[in-house]
């Protein structure tokens, strides 16, 4: 297991009701370990097991949400 932290901005969020989302649609997601959602950056920080999950995975979850999400280069 190696984890990984990494930082995915997310475009479109206006709200807690946004950041609460983006949470519920990434709850699931097998080997997502912690996730910070901060509104006025726009953007999540990930911590995650990279042999179960990736942060393009997590990223990708974002999107199917309603919102933009690119992975930030490391």
């Amino acid at each position: 297991m190696a984890t990984q932290t990494r930082i995915i901005n997310i475009d479109g969020m206006t709200c807690g009701g946004c950041v609460a989302s983006v949470h519920t649609t990434t709850g699931d997601i097998d080997g997502l370990d912690t996730m910070t959602v901060d509104l006025a950056d726009k953007l999540a920080t990930v911590t995650f097991d990279d042999s179960k999950t990736s942060a393009e995975a997590i990223a990708a979850a974002i999107e199917e949400a309603g919102f933009d999400a690119t992975v930030a280069n490391s």
